[in-house]
């Protein structure tokens, strides 16, 4: 048998800087170090688990020292659940570095001319801030690195919270969640005392069955709640029974739903949730720039809609500051999802054009719009790269702006040969990927200049950023 080659461990390592996505650096012999869970100033014993040339990865065994600037946590789950990676840091110094991110990331991958870029937009509310989250409830429990080797503590367990970070089957059962506010923990723990009162089941994630699966709750700020109950098995009266409970228990919610989930995957997107009690659906609300200003928008179990509402408001603000428009622009919206973006700058614009590959989003648009008693916007589900074409700008106008919100992969290297064609005179590019903006901001270069850039934190606490671009054409 090939022996194991022994793991190795470098001491003494000190934290010079961070990287992206979470992690910092250190160096050793001219070799840059990437660690997790640690901060600059930190000095730790690391075990090298991947190593390349000129780079390495590794994992902390032992703090030697631990940097001045660290605070406490407030969740006493920190470390565990994955949910936040920064509690340890100060928020003002989480800002630093994630505007350090962005400037680091689009000098390096997107290697192009930028403008001095704009200070980050924090949030002013760091805790409690999410209006989406979504809870698993699982037959195995994570154990604490102080639980591991107890042979008097077992995994088998039904708990109620969150996947371990690395792990499909096992859950972190959390007690508080500071993500969102009351009554989110008082519901999920009420669920988990009643079915473990009950004898119902958890889901097993890798034998696929068990009763009780996942909870979604959707807490606005009009004041509406909607509770979506996920279940892996079909069982009427069990159902019935904890639906009614919850509903006598939180008078607060407003709506009321289950899905019943017997796939190998948790998402719901192809399944249909059977309202229970309630409209079915929730109505969040977003205030303008000015003081009597606000949209309303339509909210279902499977909508898309920006998880963090204070700070969705400042995004799109800072969208519109960036568009510039006079009132008189015709703005393609590409990516539109449920039309929020276009709707909340439909007032600054003389005519707003929403394009979306999926089809309901659409249907969310267009509802929204009417709710918003909006009639300068249009929407249109299917891909812009076939939508987009000069019989379509003869009937709907040629974009004086274009604003383009994809997910974390980026632009398709088509669409932008796409937008390239159509050669709209400003381009504001709103991502929560700095890494592929980049990437897509290089692709755009020929034809494009930065003329703004424009972090916002979205997520307090974590590592993930949002990220304004303003392109003028050249």
């Amino acid at each position: 048998m090939r022996k194991k080659r022994p793991s190795l461990i470098l001491s003494n390592l000190l934290i010079e800087d961070y990287a992206a996505e979470g992690k910092c650096i250190a160096r050793q012999d001219g070799k840059v170090i990437f660690i997790e869970g640690v901060v600059p100033g930190d000095r730790v014993d690391a075990r090298i688990i991947k190593s390349k040339k000129d780079w390495a990865e590794g994992m902390v065994v032992a703090f030697v020292e631990k940097a001045k600037e660290r605070v406490d946590p407030f969740c006493s789950h920190f470390g565990i659940c994955g949910g936040c990676q920064w509690q340890m840091l100060p928020y003002p110094k989480q800002l630093q570095f994630k505007q350090q991110q962005v400037e680091q990331t689009l000098q390096r991958i997107g290697k192009v001319t930028l403008t001095p870029i704009q200070p980050i937009a924090g949030a002013s509310s760091t805790t409690h801030y999410r209006n989406k989250i979504e809870y698993t409830f699982g037959n195995k429990r994570y154990l604490l690195p102080s639980e591991l080797g107890n042979e008097q503590i077992s995994s088998q367990s039904n708990v109620a919270g969150f996947h371990a970070r690395g792990f499909f089957d096992k859950v972190v059962d959390i007690d508080t969640c500071y993500l969102q506010g009351s009554p989110t923990n008082e519901i999920r723990l009420f669920i988990k005392s009643m079915a473990l009162q009950k004898g119902w089941t958890f889901y097993d994630s890798r034998a696929h069955q068990g009763y009780l699966r996942n909870v979604q709750l959707r807490l606005c700020r009009s004041g509406e709640l909607m509770v979506n109950v996920i279940v892996g098995e079909d069982r009427p009266q069990q159902t019935k029974e904890l639906l009614q409970a919850l509903l006598d228990r939180f008078t607060g919610i407003t709506t009321l739903l289950y899905t019943i989930n017997t796939k190998w995957n948790d998402s719901i997107q192809d399944l249909q949730p059977i309202i229970f009690s309630g409209k079915g659906y929730v109505e969040e609300i977003l205030r303008g720039e000015q003081a009597d200003e606000s949209y309303r928008f339509k909210i279902g179990p499977k909508s898309f809609f920006q998880t963090n509402t204070e700070q969705a408001e400042t995004l799109y603000r800072l969208t519109a500051h960036a568009a510039a428009l006079s009132g008189q622009e015709t703005l393609y919206d590409l990516y539109c999802g449920t039309g929020s973006i276009g709707i909340f700058l439909s007032r600054k614009a003389g005519r707003i054009v929403g394009v979306e590959q999926v089809a309901a989003a659409i249907d969310d648009a267009k509802e929204n719009a009417r709710l918003n008693q909006i009639s300068n916007a249009s929407f249109f589900a299917g891909d812009v790269i076939d939508i987009c074409t000069e019989s379509f700008f003869a009937e709907q106008g040629r974009p004086d702006v274009i604003v383009t919100d994809p997910p974390r992969a980026g632009m398709h290297e088509a669409l932008i040969d796409t937008l390239l064609t159509i050669a709209a005179p400003t381009l504001v590019y709103v991502s929560c990927n700095p890494a592929t903006q980049a990437r897509d901001l290089q692709r755009l270069d020929s034809l494009y200049q930065v003329t703004l850039v424009q972090p916002v934190d979205m997520f307090p606490h974590t590592h993930h950023i949002e990220n304004i671009v303003r392109l003028t054409r050249r």
